[in-house]
Order: C-alpha cells, then structure tokens, then sequence
C-alpha cells in the first residue's frame, strides 16, 4: 500500500524536488506553499497551507486525512532565510524567520501528531541545514531557528516514541537552488561598521549556493530515510568540507574553531 506523504514547501527547490522524486517512487504526495500552482503537471497533490498559520495548516491536514484515511510522513520543509549582522538585523525580522522555521514547523507537527497517534505510526522528518550546527557570521538568526529546530527534533521524538512515531532531522549543506533569493536580506547600511565585510559574505553565500549540490541528491536521501528500518535521529547531506566542519566543532577547542571559521569568511 503507497505511503502518504505531506510535505511543506514544495513549490520550490529541495521541496519541489523531494516531492516530485517521493511521488515517481509511487507515493501519495501532498505539497504544500502559501500559494500554490494550479497548473503542476507532475503529479503531486499541491495544496495552500501558510506555516505562520494555525488555521491553513489544520484545514490542509485535515483534508488530507479526509481524503487518504491516514498519514504516514510530514515532511517539514518550508523554511526562510536571513543574512545580516546581529547589530543590524530588524528584530521584527528575526521573529519572522523564527516563526517560519521553528515555530512553523513545531504547528504542522502538532497538527499531524494526534492522526500518527491514533494509526500508532508515522513519520516527521524535519529538514534544518548545516548552519544549525553552528554559529555564522552574518546568518546568526538562520543558523539559531535551525539549530532550535535541530533540539526541539531531539525533545519530540523522545515524547512520541511510544505512540509508534518516529521523528529525525536532515540538515542540507548548500544546495543549488533559488533560496538566495527569497532570504531576507538585511540593507547593507552606509553607516553600519560591518559595512564592508558583510558586503564580502554576501557574495560569498550566494557563490556557495550557485555551487551547491543538485536537489535531487537531497531528495534521495529522504526517499532513504523514509525507506530505512532504522532512522537515526541526524541526518547531514552536503558537502565534505560541510560535514567536516561540524565533525571539527564536536572536536576541536572552541577559539581553535572559531579562528577557522573568521578564516573562512575573511573577519
């Protein structure tokens, strides 16, 4: 019997690419964005749901249960990102990002939880990034919403265990897809002291998205996850160099870490 599968974000990038990819595997897949496109011709049941929400995310999942009977996986995958200096960030704005990547995610798995509950199985893997495992430099706020997000994955899937539900968390290093795009970027300010070197990290993250891995690589390892009879609770899918660097955080001392990354990013 074909597993049913929900996934957030899927108008674009990773997500467009999970949801396509877990549907030619010959599941049911209901994507979701806030605005959907009524002429998708791949297959995958798009529907509105807005993370920020709490109405459009019950009455999305409501009708798929409606529809399909059960729920077997959510797929937590809509997501935003923000550049800027922690000094200069609009606090308004870090709240937003928060509200979508943590706190919208937290809203789907609740509204899914009492289904899985009741079926006695399911599936919520929670995409984060790389960056959540540590601090960068001018994507503080991204790296802090995915790190929560990576703590709260840890917390949950302790509290559901004995309901038969499993929860994990992958985190994508950089993938080539339009997320550079859709961040929020805070204004290089003429008179911000962080002027000239946030310009420079600017283009440096946008090269390391036009570099990235393709998202199908992302979408094969979801259909691994999903098919694997033994989740762990972390997943990484990047780069080696991104791999290494959190195997290099767990080990080394933290001023020894923190001077390859200022490296990195030329501080």
């Amino acid at each position: 019997m074909h597993k049913v599968v929900l996934i957030t974000g899927a108008s674009s990038g990773i997500g467009q690419s999970i949801a396509e990819y877990l549907n030619k595997k010959g599941m049911k897949v209901y994507g979701t964005s806030r605005r959907p496109h009524t002429n998708n011709s791949s297959g995958v049941i798009m529907l509105p749901l807005d993370v920020n929400d709490i109405n459009s995310i019950q009455k999305t999942v409501a009708k798929v249960i409606a529809e399909e009977g059960k729920l077997d996986v959510l797929i937590n995958n809509a997501g935003m990102g923000i550049t800027g200096s922690i000094e200069d960030t609009p606090t308004n704005e870090m709240r937003k990002v928060f509200n979508t990547n943590f706190f919208g995610a937290i809203d789907v798995m609740k509204a899914v939880l009492p289904k899985m509950r009741k079926q006695g199985s399911g599936l919520i893997i929670n995409v984060t990034s790389i960056a959540g495992y540590m601090g960068l430099p001018f994507r503080g706020m991204y790296s802090a919403s995915k790190g929560a997000l990576e703590l709260v994955t840890e917390a949950i899937r302790m509290e559901v265990k004995g309901f038969g539900i499993v929860v994990c968390n992958v985190a994508p290093g950089d993938f080539a897809t339009n997320i550079a795009a859709g961040r929020y970027h805070t204004p290089v300010f003429e008179d911000s002291a962080y002027k000239e070197k946030y310009t420079e990290n600017l283009a440096l993250m946008d090269s390391h998205v036009d570099s990235g891995k393709p998202p199908k690589v992302m979408a094969d390892a979801v259909y691994k996850i999903i098919m694997s009879n033994n989740k762990r609770i972390h997943y990484k899918v990047g780069g080696f160099m991104e791999k290494l660097s959190i195997v290099l955080k767990r080990i080394l001392p933290d001023k020894v870490y923190e001077r390859i990354l200022m490296n990195h990013y030329k501080l």
